[in-house]
């Protein structure tokens, strides 16, 4: 292998001048040199996603490109998040951006990638390239085992239908009962602002036989916000993969209180905690946000003491020594299911 001192220049400046009444705009470009040859080598490249994503991606696509055009043997990326993985289904008029991105990195020479918690587990088939997506879940069930003294007097909660994997998971390493949250307030996600209701522009006539009649899907309408199962004089723990606006944790842990619960655990493995998301945490009714280090959050816990941090450094050297010397992977995804 080989360490790189990679000198990323991110502010080449170079300023053109338009000619009518539009300001001076400044070009930023990233430029990337190689300190030391790379040739025949094994090189690994560590990007931690920024609050500026798209410059990240730049950095690494450039990176990636300068180790290839280097001749280097092999090109393994080390993204502990995986940036756009929540965009990876079609949404209205939308995209699949997190394809785009794995296709870009594809491009510039990656070989390899090592992640970890895709937030859908399909996106390893966006690579044409081995991908290792290593789980945070043995850290964070560890966190909850040695830092909650009476966590059997707990319950794994899911925030929504769509956490019940997860928090079953969670729930059966740790012999605990679960808990469902249903009938939260409607997300940005929803369907019905899709353009597809809406009605053509132009009234077409003859595209379909008078005798042939389309049956219409019945619109969802979710019910009032109830709690399926039992959280009264117990401890909350409620578990996800993204932390990145607070709002839908806020109102988890606001119903969990009317029904009785003492104590409330938010944990998750990427904390981006976005915008005013430590304020909101530290006036809500959750007692603690436990992430891992995927993604710096110094700043957010300096803001929110409520903010805890589990390192998971450990595992991402583990896999880089093993892809080194070629040993096996099996061994950092021992007990791991195919809901895990």
């Amino acid at each position: 292998g080989v360490a790189l001192r990679l000198h990323v220049c991110a502010r080449a400046h170079s300023l053109s001048a338009l000619s009518f009444s539009h300001p001076l705009f400044v070009s930023i470009e990233t430029r990337v040199q190689i300190q030391e040859s790379v040739r025949g080598k094994d090189v690994f490249v560590i990007q931690t996603m920024s609050k500026d994503v798209n410059t990240t991606i730049m950095e690494m696509l450039i990176m990636v490109y300068a180790c290839r055009t280097s001749c280097a043997k092999s090109i393994t990326g080390v993204l502990p998040y995986f940036p756009y993985s929540k965009q990876c289904k079609m949404r209205k008029r939308g995209s699949i951006v997190s394809k785009l991105v794995a296709s870009m990195m594809c491009k510039a020479g990656l070989t390899h990638l090592i992640t970890m918690d895709l937030h859908q587990k399909e996106i390893q088939g966006f690579f044409n390239i081995p991908v290792d997506n290593l789980r945070a879940s043995p850290f964070l069930l560890q966190y909850i085992q040695e830092e909650i003294p009476d966590y059997r007097n707990a319950v794994i909660v899911a925030k929504s239908p769509a956490s019940a994997k997860r928090a079953q998971s969670f729930a059966e390493r740790l012999r605990l009962g679960i808990a469902v949250i249903h009938g939260e307030a409607q997300d940005a996600e929803s369907d019905q602002v899709d353009g597809r209701h809406s009605p053509p522009t132009v009234k077409t006539t003859g595209a379909i036989h008078p005798s042939m009649e389309i049956p219409l899907l019945i619109p969802k309408e979710k019910p009032p916000i109830t709690v399926v199962g039992d959280v009264g004089g117990r401890i909350a723990i409620i578990v996800d993969d993204i932390i990145d606006d607070v709002d839908s944790f806020v109102a988890a842990a606001e119903t969990l209180k009317e029904r009785g619960a003492y104590k409330i655990f938010v944990m998750a493995t990427h904390g981006l905690l976005s915008s005013d998301a430590p304020r909101f945490i530290e006036e809500s009714a959750i007692d603690e946000v436990v992430v891992t280090n995927t993604i710096p959050h110094e700043l957010q816990k300096l803001q929110c003491p409520k903010i805890k941090t589990v390192d998971i450094s450990m595992i991402l050297s583990e896999a880089i020594r093993r892809i080194h010397n070629g040993e096996s992977m099996s061994y950092l995804f021992r007990n791991i299911g195919v809901d895990d």
